[in-house]
């Protein structure tokens, strides 16, 4: 499969796909998303999140509430 992305970006992407899917369909904070998809730190998860989105994990939940 060919997607015009470098492994790293390609694995990011899916990465922040997962998260927004977690974001928008479940109940668990923000923490709790971080740990599951790997992420030894939650701030660095919101940090990838807002770099990757231009969106912080928080306010990307609220669309959906």
């Amino acid at each position: 499969m060919l997607t015009g992305q470098n492994t790293q970006q390609f694995i990011h992407q899916k990465l922040t796909d997962k998260a927004k899917e977690k974001l928008s369909t479940s109940k668990l904070s923000v923490s709790e998303i971080a740990y599951e998809l790997g992420f030894e730190h939650p701030q660095f998860f919101s940090k990838f999140f807002k770099k990757m989105t231009n969106s912080t994990p928080v306010a990307f939940r609220q669309l959906f509430q």
